[in-house]
């Protein structure tokens, strides 16, 4: 096992050949879906219509099937799909032609295409990739590529870009339980582009860093979506000997290292599992694994997961797997062992997902009698070198089940199989699908090409936003902090700072707290949707700058036009204009007056009292240490 991540150096990692590329799925603000004219970003739990599919895999145009659609056929699953008749046409369901792709999706595409500094491509050319999980109803996802090759700074050097596409995002799931897998259609089908990196990072921190430099480049545009599902990231890492594993779906930066760096560990102890097979003589020609039905034998048993889930098309299966006594409970990942690797296979290709789904020899936890163990151990001819897995369900499952788990006991002898694994909350990583192959792509001849001209292009280049790169440079010599920087492009108001910090010369660092903390504050109390838009922010600051509002009036002058936001930003800008010494001197004396502030008391008490009641009129319209200061004067100047 390797070290601990907070342990590990990069020369760690640089010994057992780490790399690790990422595939940036980013969707696009764009009003209509890609291929139809249903609104995009239009989500809802309510459906008015289910439909349920079977998913059959198709032949490729050399006349092969892709290794992954095959998997998924093996898993029987009823799909369900729930629709809302706002967000979902005859299209996604296959039932009538694309319309023409999303102009708007595309304009922003190109525009994340040239700041990547890709190669673009002067024709787009439609593909299908087929999906036989069922998470889009057609069974495939239409795709184009509009640039290749292209790169990005980091720290002293390049990250080389393979390619950026352009395609439909897919359902959303809503359970997935036995053969029964469900989804809601009103994500399906909205504008996403997919940023693909080379292998060029080195240890799991990089991964996240390059990760959140991409993330900030393409919300530096102003024209992506925020928020739980519009950005995800796939994760591919390799070790030396192993190969290439996605990690699905990683909804968070932050989770990224520890995921890489428990990935590098689970390849290297597979690695390690697959050298000690072979050292007691097993090679891939020569591994039988042999299968043994038990069902009479454990009809009886009183071990709970079994005894709960037996009825009369229950079926008992056992599988011998010779040679690999000690290998089942050998570590792969953090408190997890190789049984774990069979254990998910059966899950999610037998779908038998209530655990435990399997049992084996090599554990020490308490499952059926040692009576029952050394039955079938008799039966099935196990001696001290040989372990055993049993596993149950209907007859159809369980016998799905123990030929899977031969197939992942075959897989070890070769070494690290080729995965696609989700991630998990504690940093690990579970079996999701076989590895895509290039089988599953082929033509669309739905669409014709689609022409890109240079005039498109050279519009789009004269409006790019300044790279994130130029920008952090630019902000650390302003003195902004790594952190202020990070959150002005994650809530995509680097713009607007930029164009506040030019046309007024004001405090930077003021200006950045405001947009990435106090605006923030401002929208998480109010508990609304509606956002102050930049002209009206660009106001508010010009008459900061020009000094006929104070800095205090700044959030009170946002709060109160978020009242109203139809109004004009003037008046409320008016209301707070700075009030000059005179003005409140005499408005203290004329409260003070007012609230007959008692005479037997301490002057802090008096001094605690005529400030709060000043400043519930005048907050925002001097400075609050002058406000003090003319308090304190009135106080001294009437009591001494």
């Amino acid at each position: 096992m390797l070290k601990p991540l907070e342990e590990m150096t990069a020369t760690d990692y640089a010994e057992i050949g780490l790399k690790s590329g990422l595939e940036v799925h980013q969707q696009l603000r764009t009003n209509k879906k890609l291929f139809c004219r249903c609104p995009a970003g239009f989500y809802s739990d309510i459906y008015h219509a289910e439909i349920l599919r079977h998913m059959r895999p198709t032949l490729s145009e050399l006349g092969e099937y892709d290794g992954t659609a095959l998997m998924e056929f093996k898993t029987r699953k009823n799909i369900i799909y729930q629709l809302n008749k706002a967000s979902v046409c005859t299209y996604e369901m296959d039932d009538a032609p694309p319309f023409e792709l999303n102009e708007e999706a595309l304009d922003i595409a190109l525009e994340i295409a040239l700041l990547l500094k890709l190669n673009l491509v002067s024709e787009l050319h439609i593909a299908r990739k087929q999906y036989l999980d069922g998470s889009i109803p057609t069974g495939f996802q239409r795709t184009t590529i509009l640039g290749v090759d292209g790169e990005i700074p980091f720290q002293n050097r390049k990250i080389r870009i393979v390619q950026l596409g352009l395609e439909e995002d897919a359902c959303r799931e809503v359970s997935d339980i036995g053969h029964v897998r469900t989804y809601r259609t009103d994500r399906l089908g909205m504008p996403l582009i997919e940023v693909v990196t080379y292998p060029d990072m080195r240890t799991p921190i990089e991964v996240a860093a390059v990760a959140q430099l991409i993330r900030q480049l393409t919300r530096s545009t102003g024209k992506v979506n925020r928020g739980i599902g519009a950005a995800r990231q796939d994760v591919n890492v390799s070790i030396e000997g192993g190969t290439r594993v996605e990690i699905k779906g990683v909804a968070r930066i932050p989770l990224i290292p520890r995921l890489v760096h428990n990935e590098a560990g689970r390849q290297q102890a597979l690695l390690e599992i697959r050298h000690l097979i072979r050292s007691r003589g097993v090679k891939p020609d020569n591994f039988k694994p042999q299968f043994f039905e038990v069902t009479d034998l454990l009809k009886t048993t009183g071990y709970l997961p079994i005894k709960n889930q037996l009825n009369q098309d229950s079926k008992i299966k056992c599988v011998k797997l010779p040679y690999f006594k000690g290998i089942l409970r050998y570590p792969t990942q953090p408190d997890t062992n190789f049984a774990k690797e069979i254990s998910d296979r059966v899950r999610v290709i037998a779908c038998l997902d209530n655990i435990p789904n399997i049992i084996h020899s090599d554990t020490d936890d308490e499952t059926i009698s040692s009576a029952n163990w050394e039955r079938i151990k008799k039966i099935s001819g196990c001696n001290d070198r040989d372990a055993l897995v049993i596993v149950w369900g209907d007859e159809q499952d369980s016998e799905t089940a123990a030929q899977e788990i031969a197939i992942r006991a075959s897989e070890a002898i070769i070494g690290v199989p080729s995965e696609t694994r989700r991630a998990l909350a504690d940093g690990t990583t579970g079996f999701e699908r076989i590895l895509p192959g290039p089988d599953r792509m082929y033509p669309d001849t739905d669409l014709p090409p689609i022409p890109i001209f240079d005039q498109k292009i050279q519009q789009i280049r004269s409006q790019l936003p300044t790279p994130p790169w130029q920008c952090h440079e630019k902000y650390q010599q302003l003195g902004l902090t790594p952190q202020m920087i990070d959150e002005l492009f994650l809530s995509e108001r680097a713009r607007i700072f930029d164009r506040i910090v030019n046309e007024t010369s004001y405090d930077p660092i003021f200006v950045a707290r405001f947009l990435t903390q106090q605006l923030k504050a401002i929208y998480r109390k109010r508990a609304t949707a509606e956002r102050i838009p930049e002209d009206v922010l660009s106001e508010v600051f010009k008459a900061l700058a020009e000094q006929r509002i104070v800095r205090e009036a700044v959030p009170l002058i946002v709060e109160q036009w978020l009242d109203k936001p139809t109004r004009p930003i003037v008046p409320v800008i008016t209301n707070y204009a700075v009030r000059n010494r005179e003005t409140v001197e005499k408005l203290i004396s004329d409260l003070a007056e007012k609230v007959q502030l008692p005479g037997d008391r301490r002057r802090d008490q008096r001094f605690n009292h005529l400030m709060g009641v000043v400043m519930k009129t005048i907050r925002g319209r001097i400075q609050g240490k002058i406000t003090a200061q003319l308090v304190e004067k009135y106080i001294i100047e009437k009591y001494g």
